[in-house]
């Protein structure tokens, strides 16, 4: 199992782990299966008021998508397939409150799942980025969540600098990414006492809430993610192009702020 699911049924939170730490918790199609299966379950468990997401190892949240995972797709460029989109909790209609826990590397396709958390809770060794400009792609659904969460100059910035730079826990805590900041290692258990918090308030009350909070944004997430497939379609690279680039990934270090 690459998704682990532990339930405290004094409190009422449900941690739910990546556990591929070997692969920075980059998520697979068994991964992705996996994770809309606890999302999908946690909806009619009433043992669960609220979860906590995070990531095994200490090294990464999620580094986003496996590169080696194959993702079979029709030939239609209008009909592209990506396994990240259904994810998160909130596209799987769980309205449980969720809080993200991250330490080490969060950065591509785990903004997926950050995007659809509550809070993020962030060790201070934690850091952000997307690579994908940097190897020839669009970052489109993860500029729409970040966008949601950040004001414009700071999501455009983290964007399109690609790997050549990383936003620290603490830049990420001063532009709304992040909700607490925590000594390094301590995310998981500050994001489990804040969660059980909420868990111990009047189930349905929390759950409207997040549903309205999620309500406030859902139409341009909608309207800009029905625009998604045609810009990544028209912006990628060719896959052998893309490997290129990864292949020469620069040694450089890249720059902390």
């Amino acid at each position: 199992m690459s998704v682990r699911l532990d339930v405290d049924e004094d409190t009422g939170v449900a941690v739910v782990t990546l556990a591929r730490p070997e692969r920075l918790n980059a998520i697979d199609l068994a991964t992705a299966d996996e994770l809309r299966s606890v999302w999908r379950g946690l909806r009619f468990d009433d043992r669960v008021r609220a979860a906590v997401l995070t990531g095994a190892g200490g090294r990464a949240f999620s580094t986003g998508i496996d590169r080696d995972a194959v993702v079979p797709q029709p030939g239609s460029p209008f009909m592209q397939d990506d396994p990240l989109l259904t994810v998160g909790p909130k596209a799987n209609d769980l309205w449980k409150p969720v809080v993200a826990a991250v330490e080490g590397m969060a950065c591509g396709g785990a903004f997926y799942l950050l995007g659809e958390c509550e809070f993020v809770v962030a060790g201070a060794d934690a850091v952000f980025f997307d690579p994908h400009t940097t190897y020839g792609m669009v970052s489109a659904y993860e500029s729409v969540l970040l966008a949601q969460r950040m004001p414009y100059g700071e999501v455009a910035r983290m964007m399109l600098m690609g790997t050549a730079e990383r936003i620290s826990a603490r830049r990420a805590h001063e532009v709304g990414l992040v909700s607490e900041v925590t000594e390094a290692g301590g995310a998981s258990g500050a994001a489990v006492a804040c969660a059980a918090v909420v868990a111990g308030y009047p189930p349905a009350g929390v759950q409207g809430t997040v549903r309205a909070l999620w309500a406030a944004k859902e139409a341009a997430r909608a309207t800009a993610f029905a625009q998604a497939p045609h810009l990544i379609a028209l912006g990628n690279l060719p896959g052998e192009e893309q490997a290129e680039l990864f292949g020469k990934r620069s040694a450089s270090r890249p720059r902390v702020r």
